[in-house]
C-alpha cells in the first residue's frame, strides 16, 4: 500500500530543512527524504562565515546538523532515501523513493539543489575545501590579499574573477579557448580590471599542494607549454547543474534545467508542487537565499492545503 503524506520534502539542504521547520511548526507532519547528498553542498564546505546567527562562523556539516536537529525538534520525519521517479499528471501526487517505496502526497516541496560542475582532477577532489572552491562569494574572503586562479570562460567565471579581484592581490583567469563565452559587458569588466590576467588557450594540468593549494600547473593547449603559478586558491567556475532530471517530464524547466516558478512565489504551475533553493535559483545560489525560499515553499504549501480544506492525517 502506498504511504499517504501531507507534505513531502525532497532534499535536505538549507531550503529543505527550512521548509521542514515551517511545515512541522504548522502541524503538517512533513516527511523529508534527504536525497543523494544529505545536507546538500554545505556538507563539502568547511567554513561558513556569511550565514546570520553564526558570529564566529561554522563548519558547513555542523551547520546542517543544526538545521536537521531543529527540523526534527518540531516533528519532521527525516529519512534517508532518494526520489527516483515522480508522477504529477494527476492529483494527489505520486513519488517513488529508491525505486520501490510509493508515496501519495498532498503537497511536494522540491529542494533537490544543484551540483557544481568540476574538472574531474584527483587533486581537485583531494583539496576541495582546502583552497579549492566552486563559490567565490562563499569563500573569497579567506583569500584576501592572496593570488588565486579562476577556471572558466562564461559569465559565471567572469563574475567570480571580478569579484575576487576586489579581495585578492592577483587573479588569473584560465580560459581554454582564444575567446570567452561571457557576455560582452562581462568581458569588458574582466579586461578593465587591472589585477586580473586572462590566460588564453590554457587548461589546468594539476593542482599542487599536500594539505592546501600551493600552486597550479597549467598547460597551453596550443603549444603544449606547461608552467606553474603559485596561488593560494583555485576556483572552478564552469557552471552548476540543477538536480532536476526526474522532473523533466512533469514540470516546466528552463534551458539549463532549473525549475520555473511563478515570480514572488514557489509555485511551479503544477497543483500542489512547490520548488525552492538552488533547484530553481540560478542567480544567487546562497544558503541564506535557499533557506528563504524554503520558508516560502512551506507557507505556500500550507496555504494550498488550507484552501483545499484538507484534513491533516
Amino acid at each position: 500500500m502506498p504511504e499517504e503524506v501531507n507534505v513531502l520534502i525532497l532534499g535536505s539542504g538549507p531550503a529543505g530543512y527550512t521548509a521542514a521547520i515551517y511545515a512541522a511548526r504548522a502541524g503538517l507532519k512533513p516527511v523529508m527524504y534527504q536525497g543523494g547528498q544529505p545536507g546538500g553542498q554545505l556538507t563539502i564546505t568547511n567554513d561558513v562565515e556569511n550565514y546570520p546567527g553564526y558570529p564566529e562562523g561554522v563548519m558547513g556539516p555542523d551547520m546542517m546538523v543544526d538545521f536537521q536537529k531543529q527540523a526534527e525538534r518540531f516533528g519532521t520525519d527525516n529519512r534517508y532515501g532518494l526520489a527516483t521517479s515522480v508522477d504529477f499528471s494527476s492529483y494527489p501526487l505520486q513519488v517513488t523513493i529508491d525505486e520501490k517505496h510509493q508515496i501519495i502526497a498532498k503537497t511536494v516541496i522540491i529542494s533537490t539543489g544543484a551540483s557544481a560542475q568540476w574538472l574531474g582532477l584527483p587533486s581537485e577532489t583531494r583539496l576541495n575545501g582546502k583552497g579549492v572552491s566552486a563559490c567565490a562569494v562563499c569563500d573569497g574572503f579567506f583569500f584576501k590579499g592572496q593570488e588565486v586562479v579562476v577556471v572558466g570562460g562564461g559569465d559565471t567565471a567572469a563574475e567570480e574573477a571580478t569579484y575576487l579581484a576586489k579581495l585578492c592581490s592577483k587573479v588569473y583567469l584560465l580560459v581554454r579557448r582564444d575567446e570567452m563565452r561571457a557576455s560582452n559587458i562581462m568581458q569588458q569588466r574582466v579586461m578593465k580590471t587591472p589585477n586580473l590576467e586572462v590566460l588564453w588557450n590554457t587548461e589546468t594540468d594539476e593542482i599542487l599542494g599536500e594539505d592546501e593549494v600551493e600552486a597550479v600547473r597549467v598547460v597551453n593547449n596550443k603549444t603544449g607549454e606547461k608552467r606553474e603559478i603559485a596561488v593560494g586558491g583555485f576556483f572552478v567556475a564552469i557552471g552548476h547543474k540543477p538536480n532536476t532530471d526526474i522532473f523533466k517530464k512533469s514540470l516546466n524547466l528552463d534551458e539549463n534545467g532549473y525549475i520555473k516558478t511563478t515570480p514572488g512565489s514557489t509555485l511551479t504551475g503544477v497543483e500542489g508542487v512547490f520548488a525552492s533553493g538552488d533547484a530553481q535559483d540560478h542567480i544567487y545560489r546562497q544558503a541564506v537565499t535557499a533557506a528563504g525560499t524554503g520558508c516560502m515553499a512551506a507557507l505556500d504549501a500550507e496555504r494550498f492545503l488550507s484552501a483545499k480544506d484538507f484534513e491533516v492525517t
